[in-house]
């Protein structure tokens, strides 16, 4: 919570979960500035990207990849298939299920959109040495991987 001056209250200034839901709407803020001025959203990357790493999938498996809800991927594919960026064909082992693959086109925007990336961080981390960014990024992995293991039901088991 701000106080009227817009600065936080002293109770929350060095609590982490305050200053990462700070830096987490900076965060959002840039990206979906930038990625509106380049003609994209951030489920657009995440889409391209998936297609790029792990090659052509079912919406179904872009959806678990990118953690993406199905109906705002079928929304993000159908808005990327506009502008052909991705082709959606028929999976041959399964009539009912399309398959969707990343076009030439879908590649340069996609080498596009890792600039516009890459100076979203650049913007967000600017007051840190890239030492600092490297830590950063390596605390935050250890506090997301402790808490997706957390989740994981199995993990209670072992």
């Amino acid at each position: 919570m701000m106080t009227g001056d817009q600065t936080p209250l002293a109770r929350l200034s060095h609590a982490p979960s305050w200053l990462i839901n700070q830096a987490s709407a900076h965060s959002h803020r840039l990206v979906a500035e930038r990625f509106a001025a380049a003609g994209a959203r951030g489920h657009h990357y995440r889409l391209l990207a998936a297609l790029a790493e792990h090659g052509p999938a079912s919406q179904a498996e872009l959806g678990r990849r990118t953690g993406i809800d199905r109906s705002d991927v079928v929304a993000a594919l159908n808005e990327l298939a506009g502008k052909n960026l991705i082709v959606r064909a028929p999976d041959p082992g399964d009539r009912r299920r399309n398959i969707i693959t990343l076009t030439a086109e879908g590649e340069r925007h996609l080498a596009h959109l890792e600039g516009v990336l890459t100076q979203i961080q650049d913007d967000l981390c600017a007051p840190l040495s890239q030492a600092e960014r490297d830590e950063l990024v390596r605390l935050l992995t250890r506090v997301v991987d402790h808490h997706a293991q957390a989740r994981t039901p199995w993990a209670a088991e072992s």
